[in-house]
């Protein structure tokens, strides 16, 4: 492995909410909420996440979440928020460094893109096992929509320097 496979990943230009839309466009994991729960969050929200991350709450509800039409939706409203300005693309790539805190945690880590290489080289570690249809589940919204929306979280034995 090279120096450059060595690096773990790179900042990104994120595309992501006006700061007066950041309150409507938040949104849980698409993972947590199965599609009703989804629909009825967001049914009075049109700038929900949820309209892109889980884009069958916006048509029929005897659809099949894996059903192409559903990609093709979570598209069309991808478009249509980046169309009305309701996200907007970074002009530079950039690490994002955030802070999680509740009542009994603090978590701090930075968002950033993740390199397959590192991956694939073992330098990131499989740290959660995910089933076949939710992978492809994944892996069909990605290519629809030319993007990732939801973070995959890698962790890091402590580390001083880190922690500085």
């Amino acid at each position: 492995m090279d120096d450059k496979e060595k690096i773990l990943g790179k900042g990104f230009k994120a595309l992501r909410p006006k700061s007066e839309y950041s309150d409507d466009v938040i949104a849980p994991p698409y993972d947590v909420l199965n599609s009703k729960e989804a629909r009825d969050l967001a049914k009075n929200n049109p700038y929900s996440f949820l309209h892109i991350s889980k884009p069958e709450i916006d048509l029929p509800e005897d659809i099949d979440a894996d059903d192409p039409r559903v990609y093709e939706k979570g598209l069309e409203n991808l478009q249509e928020m980046i169309n009305d300005h309701i996200l907007i693309r970074d002009d530079k790539e950039t690490l994002f460094i955030y802070k999680i805190t509740t009542k009994d945690h603090d978590q701090t880590g930075i968002a950033f893109v993740a390199s397959i290489d590192a991956y694939e080289g073992n330098l990131i570690k499989k740290h959660e096992h995910t089933t076949p249809v939710k992978e492809l589940d994944r892996i069909n919204n990605i290519k629809a929509l030319n993007a990732q929306t939801g973070p995959v979280l890698l962790t890091y034995i402590d580390n001083i320097q880190l922690d500085k």
